[in-house]
């Protein structure tokens, strides 16, 4: 859903809005509520499959959450995997974007839905129950990581773009770190407040906050490869058994997981290739760098952090970037690109009125499925190029298709 920061700034332009347009507030208000209730498919897979989705809820009895409330909670994490599928979709097999508990759990309070849309309405391209495709033998494993405490299908565009492109994307929601995760079993768990990346930002101690919750991050990350490992040697579905790559891992993240996605692939050598998606890094990672591919894709615009955080995240970029294999890195920008909308936040936003409030006070610069189009093409081209037999050693990303791209060196 709406980064609260983001939310604040168009409610506040909402006003200037309605006074330059002439819209009493009730026309506004009526206008937005329409909106939220109308039908919406997200974009289209670029990819030639088909894709499925599974759901697993995981727990780990050899380590304890270190970020729970109560001491000596074990972890446990509701996985989500998407992956290329076997059969053609059709209306009576498509799932649900959000399960209906999901759904009930997650409401927004009532102001902020007139930004969201009613999730029930909102369509995407995910066949349910589907067999893997028979077309190759097994398929290359790309870990995806939420921004702050957003929940992973929040990014359900980028993920089922890139099964379309032949990998099994792996995301998960972890309990008292994410915004809320329901379990199978009906419990509900919501995000304790110290585990909100977002609260650590300006501190005095901003970096052992950060570093305290990416901890947990990267934890949940080897975790939930530990766990594949396992899936791939038996599957007790026999969906999965045999057909992951586990030797082609890629891990990516928006924002704070893409902070996790780089500190991942500098701790652990199952990562392959990662992108760090305009996420501040933390960590040991700015000091001592990644020895394999990886990319930073960022916006065109700001997080709306000061002047001299920037510079910092700029900074410690730098490091990473020039400890980098040179034939393998990869700085790009997409103009115009918003922070917080690589995620469906971009592809559901079409209202006239908020997207026109966010480019009059510059906070977006390009459509929001335009940013989503780009990034979903960024993303998948980076991974073809070093996680698949036959890649080749460096990429040209640039694009006459994409001219939004910007490479950065």
């Amino acid at each position: 859903m709406f980064e609260t920061r983001l939310a604040r700034r168009i409610f506040k332009g909402f006003a200037v809005v309605a006074l330059l347009s002439g819209l009493g507030v009730g026309v506004l208000l009526g206008a937005l509520w329409l909106e939220h209730r109308t039908e919406i498919t997200l974009p289209t897979p670029t990819g030639p499959f088909a894709v499925g989705r599974a759901t697993y809820a995981w727990a780990d009895e050899a380590h304890l959450d270190t970020l729970a409330p109560v001491p000596g909670t074990k972890c446990e994490l509701l996985v989500w995997i998407w992956y290329p599928a076997a059969a053609g979709p059709s209306a009576a097999t498509m799932d649900d974007y959000l399960p209906a508990p999901w759904r009930a759990a997650d409401a927004p309070p009532l102001i902020f839905r007139l930004l969201t849309r009613d999730l029930s309405k909102v369509h995407a391209h995910t066949i349910r129950n589907a067999d893997v495709s028979p077309q190759r033998r097994s398929y290359p494993v790309v870990i995806m990581r939420a921004g702050a405490s957003a929940n992973v299908t929040n990014y359900t565009t980028l993920a089922e773009d890139l099964a379309s492109h032949g990998y099994v994307v792996v995301g998960f929601d972890a309990p008292y770190r994410t915004f809320v995760v329901v379990f199978p079993d009906g419990r509900v768990i919501t995000r304790t407040p110290e585990n909100n990346p977002e609260l650590c930002l300006g501190r005095q101690d901003q970096e052992p906050c950060a570093n305290r919750l990416l901890a947990a991050w990267t934890a949940d990350m080897a975790f939930v490869l530990d766990r594949l490992q396992q899936l791939n040697d038996a599957d007790a579905s026999g969906k999965f058994t045999g057909r992951l790559d586990m030797t082609r891992v890629g891990v990516f993240g928006h924002s704070f997981g893409g902070a996790a996605a780089a500190l991942f692939c500098h701790e652990d050598a199952r990562c392959k290739a990662g992108i760090d998606v305009d996420g501040a890094p933390h960590g040991s990672v700015i000091q001592t760098g990644i020895d394999r591919p990886f990319m930073f894709l960022l916006s065109g615009q700001g997080d709306f952090s000061s002047d001299a955080e920037i510079r910092q995240i700029q900074a410690d970029m730098q490091s990473i970037y020039d400890r980098l294999p040179p034939d393998r890195r990869l700085r790009i920008a997409i103009r115009g690109a918003n922070h917080f909308l690589f995620s469906d936040d971009g592809a559901l936003l079409k209202s006239h009125i908020v997207m026109g409030t966010l480019r009059m006070f510059g906070i977006l610069g390009i459509e929001g499925r335009r940013q989503l189009a780009v990034t979903a093409y960024c993303v998948h081209s980076f991974f073809d190029a070093y996680l698949k037999e036959g890649s080749v050693s460096r990429l040209n990303i640039s694009s006459p298709l994409y001219p939004e791209i910007q490479v950065l060196k």
